[in-house]
């Protein structure tokens, strides 16, 4: 089945400002969950709390993110993009000054909800009004731009929070959002065109309702198996009632006439291979930023501040290459690029199964360098490949379904992977080490890196083979219509 492409969107005289607009809500979702985890310690202090209470004002935001995302998407097709984008801008804005106002940690964990309410609404149609706004011979690159404003986001909110809360009250990593906040409001209000959606359209409450409650029950699940353990049958219990409720969903969604999201999408293979790619992806993504930390500090024994540098590498290679691999996708086209994007992604995971603890610094970067090119490479294509397999009238919840995969992909890694990097380490270690695998012996928290490494990789070369697979067929099908 070929692709249905988007339509050419009408020509936007400012589509540049359109990206730009966009952007500065890229950037600052990014950089305030960064900055935010930086301040966490801070903030247990300062609050006069405990680390179990804190960690609420992270996963609170992850929580309510990640579980409306979707609705958001389809609200933006229903309504029309921009007051959506907008209102949640706006929403975003005021509840940062709210959580810098906030006069205890439960006033602070709610403000954040509310703020990751606001992210919701941008998050899930930023994609989409960028992809509205290009088109299709430039939709690669416009999305490799929005991939370098994250990887920036990324690299420097671990260094502004550090600044801040050497300098000022661990309110302003709130405040700092205020400014920008402000400027990209106006600017959407006045570059980001008013679309108009299709009259008569429903929402599907039911729909809507059941996927938000299923979500929320893996979410939950995956996160507190981090403190409880995968063999807590509570953790289960959550699992199951996940994968009952998202069969109920399923069951809604093909009898509703208007549903959450049109099942008859995923009849499109190559649009199923690239969500499924690029979920496999941000769990694996996950899974290196939440080890490489360990083994520069914990095994390397480099200083915080060093290690900071150090991870940044990734996400600064990954600014370079996205926009450079989506202008390369819009000229030989999206499954191409993606393909050599997760070849260079296996390539950086079995280096990284090399680290140990004689590796020198040049070494190091010489094995994740290949990782963070790989991410940059893959996403940006196939983030268009998506985008550009559905018609403009469910652009809005094809990008939530975007973003969705990349905060579940991000959750499921940090905890699976740490589960399986410590089951193997207790492996190596040969015994259960009091105060888990951090205490364990070096050699085997090396040995269970090494290991982990390599199941990423084997999961990265799967993702591999389904784009193969893709590529393949589409090259069929093409050379099918061109003899017909």
């Amino acid at each position: 089945m070929t692709p249905t492409p988007s339509p050419t969107p009408p020509a936007y005289p400012h589509k540049w400002h359109i990206l730009a607009s966009v952007g500065m809500g890229i950037f600052l979702a990014t950089i305030d969950g960064s900055i935010v985890n930086v301040a966490l310690p801070t903030l247990v202090r300062e609050l006069n709390t405990n680390f179990a209470t804190i960690q609420w004002v992270s996963l609170g935001y992850l929580l309510t993110l990640s579980t409306v995302l979707l609705s958001m998407g389809r609200l933006g097709d229903m309504v029309g993009k921009k007051p959506v984008y907008a209102g949640g801008f706006l929403l975003f804005t005021l509840s940062s000054m709210l959580c810098g106002l906030a006069p205890g940690v439960y006033w602070l964990i709610g403000f954040r909800v509310l703020q990751a309410l606001g992210a919701s609404m941008t998050q899930a149609l930023g994609i989409a009004i960028v992809t509205e706004a290009f088109p299709p011979y430039e939709r690669g690159k416009a999305l490799g731009i929005a991939g370098t404003l994250v990887s920036f986001g990324v690299v420097l909110g671990p260094t502004l929070g550090g600044v801040i809360l050497d300098t000022l009250s661990w309110r302003w990593i709130f405040y700092v959002n205020l400014p920008v906040g402000i400027i990209g409001i106006l600017m959407v209000l006045r570059y980001v065109p008013n679309t108009r959606s299709t009259k008569g359209q429903r929402f599907d409450f039911g729909g809507a309702g059941t996927l938000f409650v299923a979500l929320l029950l893996l979410l939950l699940a995956l996160t507190l198996a981090q403190q409880w353990g995968f063999d807590d049958g509570r953790v289960w219990w959550m699992l199951a009632g996940a994968l009952l409720l998202l069969v109920a969903f399923v069951a809604i969604e093909r009898r509703v006439a208007q549903p959450m999201i049109d099942l008859e999408l995923f009849r499109n293979p190559f649009f199923s291979i690239s969500l499924i790619n690029g979920l496999i992806v941000f769990i694996a993504v996950a899974g290196v930023f939440i080890l490489l930390p360990f083994y520069l500090e914990n095994m390397m024994g480099y200083e915080p501040r060093c290690v900071g540098l150090l991870v940044a590498a990734v996400p600064l290679l990954l600014g370079v290459t996205a926009p450079i691999s989506g202008t390369l996708s819009d000229r030989y086209g999206t499954r191409l690029i993606a393909t050599v994007g997760l070849l260079v992604l296996i390539g950086g995971y079995l280096a990284m199964s090399q680290l140990t603890l004689q590796t020198p610094l040049w070494a190091y970067l010489t094995a994740v360098l290949p990782f963070g090119a790989g991410i940059g490479i893959f996403q940006s294509p196939n983030n268009s490949a998506v985008m550009g397999a559905v018609v403009r009238e469910k652009l809005g919840v094809t990008s939530g379904l975007l973003a969705m995969t990349r905060t579940l992909g991000q959750t499921a890694g940090i905890a699976v992977l740490g589960a399986i990097w410590a089951a193997r380490v207790m492996a190596y270690a040969g015994e259960t080490v009091t105060g888990g695998a951090t205490a364990a012996p070096i050699a085997a928290q090396i040995a269970g890196l090494q290991d982990t490494f390599r199941l990423i990789a084997g999961l990265i070369a799967t993702a591999f083979l389904l784009s193969l697979y893709g590529l393949l067929r589409q090259r069929q099908q093409r050379l099918a219509a061109s003899n017909s």
